[in-house]
């Protein structure tokens, strides 16, 4: 085999929460000896440390490793980028989708890195409004563009599974730098991300 992708986790980590998983499903009623629940607490252990892993990352260290000097000042547009987080207000999921541009300013980044940077953030609890900021923060800081654009479109399970039970609910939030304040190019990034002509 030339590739193999190894899931690493801290034991002590591992150890902690899956007590604590225990706990919860023994107050819940549960009996964790029961078949389909022996190894629950440690599977939702190791998921926790997966959804959570943005934490020990840096955003600006992933753009920075990838940036290369161009003179190319015209709108560079990643759209559709898959989003999955976790509400810090029930822990639920949000998921959707995430369109990033950015018009350089000497310099261009790897188009990898702008999902990595959205998985650095989405990968804590969040809400999707601080969410937005931090991308958006993070490719300004690293890059210094002429200016960024973030929009972030997702379905909340927090709205969808309990409370209000909206199922066909969506969330938009947007934030804009620089060039893209100005209306016209604003607009340009809103079709492209749209698909209108």
């Amino acid at each position: 085999m030339s590739y193999s992708k190894k899931e690493t986790y801290s034991t002590k980590s591992t150890n902690l929460l899956k007590k604590k998983y225990t706990d919860i499903l023994k107050s819940l009623g549960e009996d964790v000896k029961r078949e389909g629940l022996v190894k629950t607490p440690e599977r939702a252990s190791k998921a926790m440390q997966f959804l959570t892993q943005g934490y020990k990352q840096d955003p600006i260290k992933i753009l920075k490793g990838a940036m290369f000097k161009e003179g190319f000042n015209n709108m560079v547009l990643v759209k559709d980028i898959e989003l999955y987080s976790l509400c810090e207000h029930h822990m639920l999921p949000f998921y959707g989708k995430v369109h990033i541009a950015y018009i350089p300013n000497g310099y261009i980044v790897g188009l990898s890195k702008l999902p990595r940077v959205v998985d650095v953030f989405a990968r804590r609890l969040q809400v999707q409004e601080r969410l937005t900021h931090q991308i958006l923060d993070s490719i300004n800081k690293a890059l210094k563009p002429q200016g960024v654009a973030v929009v972030i479109e997702a379905a909340h399970m927090c709205m969808m599974m309990r409370g209000v039970q909206k199922q066909n609910s969506m969330t938009t939030t947007s934030a804009f730098t620089g060039v893209f304040k100005n209306a016209e190019t604003r607009n340009e990034f809103l079709r492209l991300i749209s698909g209108t002509k």
